[in-house]
């Protein structure tokens, strides 16, 4: 991946704000013409600097369930834990976000679950079997802020 400069980082945050922006609106926002900035965009995602996007949906009026926070401990931090936790992760549509992290704890993973007993069933069928897990702390969010 090469250097991001101070025109990919301009495309970056207006793509964060909205994704869906017309090409010739975001060229008119970062100076740069429609075929220049289709371009710029198009090697920023053949460079897996820009992985796909998405469309944030209205939490439990659209039918999502409640969101939980787990935070995750491995017993080991080798190369073939990490690989295995993080492969079998990624078979589970619960799981909505997963991310390595510093600190105390492991990962971080935020699922959705329809209530607390769908909670039940995917901390003893999921997550309680991946690989390497000892320790499992699970927090429910009330309301998202943002």
């Amino acid at each position: 991946m090469s250097e991001l400069d101070r025109i990919d980082r301009a495309l970056i945050r207006a793509l964060r704000r909205n994704a869906r922006m017309t090409n010739v609106a975001l060229a008119q926002e970062v100076g740069l013409s429609p075929s220049a900035c289709l371009r710029r965009v198009q090697l920023l995602e053949e460079e897996g600097v820009i992985r796909g996007y998405t469309a944030l949906i209205a939490g439990q009026a659209a039918g999502e369930g409640h969101v939980v926070i787990v935070r995750i401990s491995l017993s080991r931090q080798t190369e073939d834990i990490l690989n295995a936790f993080e492969a079998e992760v990624l078979k589970h549509p619960e799981i909505r976000q997963c991310y390595l992290m510093t600190g105390e704890e492991d990962y971080l993973i935020r699922l959705e679950a329809e209530n607390p007993g769908d909670y039940e069933r995917i901390h003893k069928e999921i997550l309680s079997r991946l690989p390497g897990v000892t320790r499992i702390n699970s927090s429910f969010a009330i309301r998202a802020v943002i």
